[in-house]
């Protein structure tokens, strides 16, 4: 089963998907709910955008909040994604290292699966950071034009969205702890710390617009 295929756990009845982050087993773990909060987040601005009544009736709030319904229909949709694409890539992580110890942790290919394994599970919360800072950056038109009373819902959705961004920051940062591609490692830090600043300015703006609405 490829990554991009399984829907494993975003099919399951709420009760059941709760009941698998509870289970005694490695997957689903901190990275698959970090996808879960910012896909909450994304799902929570977008039914605001969609609501009938706007904040001043214009055409331009309706033309600006269409328009961020229709970036956040892909922003969730692909945080949904990357519910399961995060257990799959941390249980192929866990099965490198298993199959890396049962070898008597010889070096050569086997230590470069495991290192490959690792790269790929850094990718996926990687994108979760990026998806969640596109998700914050639409909060802001959707907190200035949105129905005042919605605008709780707007600040739970920011809340959401900074939660699953953090939580995929932490998760990037120890992984890349355990790679030793040192081109690879700067590359994502840089990354990181790139996204880290427009999401939190994002963020910033976001709430200053609530402020104001």
């Amino acid at each position: 089963m490829t990554r991009e295929r399984s829907h494993e756990l975003v099919e399951k009845p709420l009760g059941e998907l709760l009941a698998a982050f509870a289970a005694p087993s490695p997957t689903p773990a901190g990275g698959s709910a970090c996808a879960l909060a910012s896909a909450v987040g994304a799902s929570l601005l977008s039914v605001v955008a969609c609501l009938p009544t706007t904040g001043s009736g214009s055409d331009d709030d309706r033309a600006t909040l269409s328009a961020a319904t229709l970036a956040l229909t892909g922003v969730r949709r692909r945080l949904a994604d990357a519910i399961d694409a995060d257990a799959t890539a941390f249980e192929e992580v866990i099965a490198a290292r298993r199959f890396l110890k049962a070898s008597g942790g010889e070096t050569g290919a086997r230590t470069v699966a495991a290192q490959h394994a690792i790269r790929a599970a850094t990718d996926v919360p990687l994108e979760v950071m990026r998806l969640s800072a596109a998700g914050l950056q639409q909060a802001q038109a959707v907190a200035g034009r949105c129905h005042r009373a919605a605008l709780s819902d707007v600040g739970v959705a920011i809340d959401l969205l900074c939660a699953g961004f953090h939580g995929a920051r932490s998760t990037v940062r120890s992984n890349l702890a355990g790679i030793g591609d040192a081109a690879f490692v700067g590359t994502v830090t840089a990354e990181v710390e790139r996204l880290s600043a427009d999401a939190a300015q994002a963020a910033t703006l976001a709430e200053q617009a609530l402020e104001r609405a």
